[in-house]
C-alpha cells in the first residue's frame, strides 16, 4: 500500500475505531509477536567501525526477543519493580536496545545523554530516583565510566551499576552462554555493587518473562526534554503511547515499513527518534535496523562513507536533522547503487528549501519532513513529500491523533480554533500524549482545556492550510520582539539559506535598551568561502521584505552550536549576545570588568553575573534598561 498523501485518506482510515485496529498493547508484546512471525529474519545488524562497515554482527528476531527477556529477568532479579527506574548512559549498541525494552518490561527506563556532565547526570538520576544504571565499562578514549562513577556517588537510592564491555564487539558477537561466570566487578569508588552486563544476562531465562507482563497504561519510560534553561524536564510516557506512535508511523509509511527492508539508525538511542522511528517502528513489520557505530552520525568516518553503507546494506530509510543533510550533499554518490533508498526523513528543525532541492538533485530522493516532541512520544505529523508546494510543511497529522492551531488568550487558555491559515499555537491530543512530567510543578501551562478535552500545548506556533497540511511559523519563546513587533527567526534563516555561501544560519535576539530586542543572525559558511559579513548583510536586506526584520548584524562563526541530536542550540548564541551587550554597557559606564559569566538559571532564565572594580550608578542604570537578569558585585 502507498503512504497517506491527503487528510481525506487519514480521515477515511479513522472510520474504523482505533479499538478495532488490533494494535499491540506494549512494546514487549510487539517483540513477542514479531519473534513468532519473523523468527529467523534479521532484526538488528550492528557495525562497530564506519571504515570497516562490512564487518558486522547480526541478531534475528528470535535472538533479539531472547536478549530482551534475559535483560528483563535480570533487572527483576535485582529488585527492579514495576515503578522502579533503570537509567542507561550508553552509546548506540545492541545492548542499549536490550536495556530499553527489557527495562520497560520490568520497570521504567530513563534515557540519559552520555555527553552530559557528571553534575547534570547526578541531578537527573536523583530527580528520577534511579535504582540501577547501565553504562560502558572503562574503554580507551572514553571517560564515560569515570564520569558515571562520579555522578553515582551522591545518589543514595542507587542499588547498583551494570557495565557493558565494548571489547566484546571487537571480538564478534557477545556470548550469553556462560551463566556460571562471576559477574561481580570490584569497584572501590562506589559503595554499590558493579556487575558485568553480559555475564549477568547469561544467568537468566531467554524464553519468557519470569513475572507478569506490563499493562498498556503502565509507566514505561522517561525522557529528558529539550529545554533552554536549567536542567531538562523529565517526561513520563506509557507503554501504549509508545506502541501507538510506532504503529501510526507504519500506517503513514505503509510502503516503507515492510518485511526485510533495512532502516538505518544513526541518531542517538537516548533520543526518541532513534528509539521509536528507527527502532520499534520497523520491528512491528519485520524490518531490519542497521545500527551504525556506537557514535552514530557523530562518528567522523560515517558521513564520508554513508552512500557506501546505503549500497552495502540496501538501506531503504534513514532519519536525520538538517545539519546531517548539509553534510551529506557534499559527499559524492559517484557510481554507487543507492536505488534501495526510498525515504529520507528530517526532523528536529525545519529544512531549508535550497538544501531540500540540493539533496534531491544529489540522490534522487525527496526528504520527508516530520514533526514531533518528546511529550508526544516521537512524531505527531508527517509530510508525505508531494512536491514543490509542500516543501517546508510538517505535513499531515497522524491518524487518531488530533492536531490543531488554537488561538489562546494571554494566560494560555483556549479561546477558539484558528481559521484556515491563521497562526495559532500548535496543540495535540490523542493516544500519544505523555503522562506528565516527573516533577508535577512542571506541568503548569502545558495542558489546555478545549471543550472538556485535554490538549497539549507544544509551544510551537503554526497554521493549517486548506488541504490539512501544517506549517510551523516559529516557536513562541524564540520570537524576536522588536518594540512590540513580532519577528519570526525562521524568516531570517530562510533568507540567509538562499545565499550560496551559507551552510547554516541561526537568528536570535540581541538585547536592546530601546526596542527590547533586535534581530541578529549567525551563519556558518560553506568550506572555502570568504564572503564578508557586510556582503551578507546587504544580501539579507535584499531578501527580507520587512524592514523591521532586517538583522542588525550578521556574524560568521566557524561552527554554529548544536545539541547532541543536531538541533541548533540557540540559547548559546543568545547568551553570547547578552555577554557582548554587558561589555558594551560596562564600557559606556566606564566600569572595569573583573569577571563576567552569563549562564542559564533554572528559574530566572539567562543571568549575567558581573563583577567590576567599582560599581557606579551609571552602570546600574544602564543594566536596568535590559530585560535579562543580572547580578552585580565588586
Amino acid at each position: 500500500m502507498e503512504n497517506f498523501k491527503s487528510l481525506d485518506q487519514v480521515l477515511d482510515f479513522e472510520r474504523t475505531p482505533l479499538a478495532g485496529r488490533n494494535m499491540p498493547g506494549t512494546p514487549y508484546e510487539i517483540f513477542r509477536t514479531s519473534a513468532a512471525a519473523f523468527r529467523e529474519l534479521d532484526a538488528l545488524e550492528f557495525f562497530f567501525d564506519a571504515r570497516q562497515f562490512e564487518q558486522s554482527v547480526t541478531f534475528s528476531y528470535q535472538e533479539l526477543f531472547e536478549n530482551i527477556n534475559r535483560a528483563a529477568n535480570m533487572f527483576r532479579s535485582k529488585g527492579l519493580g514495576r515503578s522502579d527506574v533503570v537509567a542507561f548512559i550508553l552509546p548506540n549498541l545492541p545492548d542499549t536496545h536490550y536495556v530499553i525494552w527489557g527495562g520497560e518490561a520490568s520497570g521504567v527506563v530513563l534515557s540519559l545523554n552520555p555527553l552530559l556532565e557528571k553534575e547534570q547526570l547526578s541531578a537527573l538520576m536523583t530527580s528520577a530516583k534511579v535504582k540501577w544504571v547501565v553504562t560502558l565499562a572503562p574503554f580507551p578514549g572514553s571517560d564515560l565510566w569515570q564520569k558515571v562513577v562520579h555522578s553515582c556517588q551522591e545518589n543514595s537510592q542507587l542499588a547498583g551499576v551494570f557495565q557493558v564491555n565494548l571489547l566484546a564487539y571487537l571480538q564478534g558477537k557477545p556470548s550469553f552462554s556462560n551463566p556460571d561466570e562471576d559477574s561481580l566487578i570490584p569497584c572501590d569508588e562506589l559503595s554499590v555493587p558493579v556487575y558485568d552486563f553480559h555475564k549477568e544476562m547469561a544467568k537468566h531465562s531467554a524464553k519468557e518473562l519470569e513475572f507478569t507482563s506490563p499493562m498498556p497504561d503502565d509507566f514505561a519510560s522517561c525522557f529528558c526534554t529539550g529545554g533552554t534553561t536549567g536542567l531538562p524536564k523529565i517526561a513520563k510516557r506509557s507503554h501504549q503511547a509508545e506502541v501507538y506512535n510506532a504503529w501510526a508511523l507504519t500506517k503513514m509509511f505503509q510502503s516503507t515499513f515492510t518485511e526485510n527492508k533495512s532502516i538505518f539508525c544513526g541518531l542517538p538511542l537516548f533520543h526518541v527518534n532513534g528509539q521509536i522511528l528507527t527502532g520499534l517502528t520497523p520491528w512491528l513489520t519485520g524490518g531490519k535496523v542497521i545500527l551504525g557505530t556506537p557514535q552514530g552520525y557523530r562518528s567522523p568516518e560515517l558521513v564520508p562513507n554513508f552512500w557506501k553503507i546505503v549500497e552495502h546494506y540496501r538501506v531503504s530509510l534513514f532519519s536525520g536533522v538538517p545539519t546531517l543533510y548539509a553534510n551529506l550533499v557534499k559527499v559524492p554518490v559517484h557510481d554507487l547503487d543507492i536505488s534501495s533508498l526510498e525515504s529520507a526523513i528530517c526532523g528536529a528543525a525545519p529544512m531549508p528549501k535550497e538544501l531540500f532541492n540540493e539533496f534531491q538533485d544529489v540522490t534522487g530522493v525527496s526528504i520527508i519532513e516530520g514533526y514531533g516532541l518528546t511529550e508526544g512520544v516521537c512524531a505527531s505529523s508527517v509530510n508525505p513529500g508531494l512536491g514543490e508546494n509542500t516543501i517546508g510543511s510538517i505535513g499531515l497529522r497522524l491518524p487518531y491523533q488530533d492536531m490543531r492551531a488554537l488561538v489562546l488568550d494571554e494566560n494560555g487558555s483556549y479561546q477558539r480554533d484558528a481559521d484556515v491559515n491563521e497562526i495559532g499555537s500548535i496543540c495535540i491530543t490523542g493516544p500519544n500524549l505523555f503522562m506528565g512530567y516527573m516533577e508535577p510543578s512542571h506541568d503548569k501551562g502545558v495542558w489546555i482545556d478545549r471543550g472538556g478535552e485535554r490538549w497539549l500545548n507544544t509551544g510551537d506556533l503554526g497554521r493549517q492550510d486548506d488541504k490539512g497540511f501544517f506549517w510551523l511559523t516559529g516557536r513562541k519563546k524564540e520570537l524576536i520582539i522588536r518594540g512590540g513587533h513580532n519577528i519570526d527567526p525562521k524568516s531570517l534563516e530562510e533568507a540567509m539559506h538562499k545565499h550560496p555561501d551559507v551552510r547554516l544560519a541561526a537568528a536570535v535576539a540581541r538585547p536592546d535598551a530601546y526596542a527590547g530586542e533586535l534581530p541578529v543572525v549567525y551563519v556558518e559558511l560553506n568550506e572555502g568561502s570568504d564572503i564578508s559579513e557586510a556582503k551578507l548583510l546587504e544580501f539579507a536586506q535584499s531578501e527580507i521584505f520587512e524592514k523591521a526584520a532586517w538583522p542588525k548584524s550578521i556574524t560568521v562563526v566557524e561552527k554554529i552550536p548544536v545539541t547532541p541530536v543536531g538541533k541548533i542550540f540557540k540559547p548559546a548564541l543568545y547568551m553570547r549576545e547578552v555577554e557582548q551587550t554587558v561589555r558594551v554597557v560596562a564600557a559606556q559606564a566606564e566600569a572595569i570588568i573583573d569577571q563576567l559569566d552569563v549562564r542559564q538559571d533554572d528559574t530566572r532564565g539567562v543571568v549575567a553575573h558581573l563583577k567590576v572594580k567599582e560599581i557606579n550608578e551609571e552602570l546600574q542604570h544602564r543594566l536596568n534598561q535590559y530585560t535579562f537578569q543580572h547580578e552585580l558585585s565588586s
